[in-house]
């Protein structure tokens, strides 16, 4: 089985509707689709937050989201998978990322989308800056959590 796999990086917000009847369009054999979208808080760790800032490394970032994709292709039956992930200053509520998977049947879809967003959140090369309403500014360190969450893929 290919699996068609689409990667976009930018600074532009997207449809969350528009990309998953593009996913679809045409193809029988998806059963399901899995959507997961990111949100930026508007609090964190008690702190209001007035934006969050992401930043990139062009060309490697798309090379390992591409990856992490790859690998979920390689686990789970999947006849698509899209990954859109965001760049630049956001706004609290603002949507920050994008994975649909889609494959014949549910549980597949399911797994891969959920094992995407945990390579995403742990191995991806993105930086995260934070800045509270009072200008307080900080850097966003992996958590323990996320880490814990990926070990149950290996």
């Amino acid at each position: 089985m290919v699996t068609r796999i689409r990667i976009s990086v930018q600074a532009e917000d997207f449809d969350c509707n528009a990309e998953q009847s593009e996913l679809h369009a045409g193809d029988g054999e998806i059963g399901a689709i899995v959507s997961f979208t990111g949100l930026v808080r508007d609090q964190v760790q008690g702190k209001a937050l007035s934006s969050l800032y992401l930043e990139h490394y062009p060309g490697m970032t798309e090379q390992s989201l591409q990856h992490i994709a790859e690998q979920a292709a390689a686990r789970w039956p999947l006849q698509a998978v899209r990954i859109i992930h965001r760049i630049g200053p956001l706004a609290p509520l603002d949507r920050i990322v994008l994975v649909l998977a889609a494959s014949a049947h549910r549980q597949a879809a399911f797994d891969a989308s959920a094992f995407i967003m945990d390579y995403l959140k742990t191995r991806a090369p993105f930086w995260k800056k934070e800045q509270s309403a009072n200008g307080e500014a900080w850097w966003v360190d992996a958590r323990d959590s996320d880490e814990s969450a990926l070990h149950r893929w290996q």
